[in-house]
């Protein structure tokens, strides 16, 4: 520290709690409107530089001691509370914001100090100027990469990956803000350029790992969906041909029918005729019809693994209440019947079972889609945090069909009951 006058601190104060807050805010989807976030950042900013300036003004040396730690843990816990992101983001972006003012503290003293002779507004004018640049970085080039590959962090970030990264950002920040541990010296500057070059070069590539990672992973998915959406497209054919056989047999069916009429036509049996005629209307009410529901996405998804299901011996009920035109694409639809359906005839099948069973409630409620799938299943499933696992691993689907339904703010949920394996998802619209 430089020391200075009140004013010189409150200076210092504005430079350092402007750039934490303002660096937060740019890489953060708070909770409430960004025009509300910002009134609420400003006075809390306010209140924070007036505070410390004051602790400044009339107890300088625990000032000295604790400030730097207090305010990265008030501005931390204000941000953490501000933010809709989960809690490990908030405390690595807060790390990294912590890092930034670090690097602005050491080339404001140690500039001041090796050519100035410690001159407390070249301190300051230092500061500024990298402050500034490190926004107008974090605006241009990091942000936009930043909250596009939020998601991707959120899924690959955890608790371990999250302290492992907090430690080494703040190893390097306790670095440089306290250069002069040793003595100002060529040596003490150069050590804390290079541990701040060396973490910021770390915490990089890093970052750029984790968007990495969640691309391929992504990327895996959408190849699953893909590959369910060609199994799905075959058992359409299947259906096509199965559909193109029966009227084959309808045509050829109604040339009999033809000339059985001719028949009793040419010979005057008109009674005859009426009566077959009455036979033949109620034989055509009586077919089955294989219209499931409204919508054209779910109802040939379900029509297709239906026929797959009976072909196993399982029989299948539907109760399925959908109009065509939701808000809710094809693809997904795929991704969460098709994995559910696959999901609820390998369990019938594996459990061994003679009777075996699948019922399927979807309904339409309000502004919510309800989905049920119920199947026979065996009774030795193991469940991980909610979800079930099999010996291979987590549930064949089960991930696609979670980050399918996080799409529309959905929930699911995974249960075993009385010998029956049950799937639940909401979907909201």
């Amino acid at each position: 520290m430089l020391g200075g006058s009140f004013y010189i601190a409150f200076f210092r104060n504005s430079i350092s709690v402007g750039l934490l807050l303002t660096f937060f805010l740019m890489l953060d989807r708070p909770r409430c409107s960004m025009k509300k976030a910002i009134g609420i950042y400003v006075v809390f900013g306010v209140l924070m530089i007036g505070g410390y300036s004051l602790w400044y003004h009339f107890f300088t040396a625990s000032f000295v001691q604790f400030a730097s730690l207090s305010s990265f843990l008030t501005i931390g816990v204000f941000c953490g509370i501000m933010s809709s992101e989960i809690l490990y983001l908030s405390v690595y972006k807060m790390a990294v914001g912590f890092y930034m003012f670090s690097v602005c503290t050491f080339c404001g003293v140690d500039v001041a100090r090796w050519w100035f002779e410690g001159n407390q507004w070249v301190d300051i004018l230092t500061r500024l100027i990298c402050a500034i640049l490190i926004l107008i970085f974090t605006w241009k080039k990091l942000r936009k990469l930043f909250l596009s590959g939020v998601g991707f962090l959120m899924e690959e970030m955890d608790l371990f990956s999250a302290v492992t990264l907090f430690v080494s950002v703040m190893i390097g920040a306790v670095v440089a803000y306290w250069p002069n541990l040793q003595g100002f010296s060529v040596f003490n500057m150069v050590r804390a350029f290079v541990t701040l070059f060396m973490v910021g070069v770390l915490q990089y590539a890093i970052f750029h790992l984790y968007i990495h990672l969640g691309q391929e992973h992504y990327y895996q998915r959408e190849k699953e969906l893909l590959e369910i959406n060609e199994q799905l497209l075959h058992r359409q054919m299947e259906l096509m041909r199965e559909s193109e056989r029966e009227a084959a047999r309808i045509r050829h069916d109604v040339r009999h029918h033809i000339l059985l009429m001719k028949e009793y036509v040419r010979k005057e049996e008109f009674g005859n005729l009426l009566y077959y005629l009455d036979q033949y209307g109620e034989d055509v009410e009586n077919r089955e019809i294989r219209n499931i529901c409204g919508n054209r996405a779910v109802n040939s998804i379900l029509s297709a693994y239906a026929r797959n299901a009976r072909n196993q011996n399982i029989q299948v009920k539907m109760d399925v209440k959908l109009a065509d035109g939701l808000a809710v694409r094809d693809i997904d639809w795929i991704a969460i019947l098709a994995n559910a359906f696959e999901n609820a005839i390998h369990g019938c099948v594996d459990s061994g079972k003679m009777d075996r069973e699948i019922s399927i409630y979807i309904a339409e409620k309000g502004n919510k889609v309800i989905i049920q799938f119920c199947n026979t299943s065996t009774c030795d499933i193991n469940f991980r945090k909610g979800l079930p696992v099999s010996d291979k691993g987590s549930g064949l689907g089960v991930p696609s069909i979670i980050k399918t339904a996080s799409r529309y703010d959905g929930q699911t949920d995974f249960s075993l009951k009385n010998e029956k394996f049950v799937t639940r998802i909401l979907l909201n619209m």
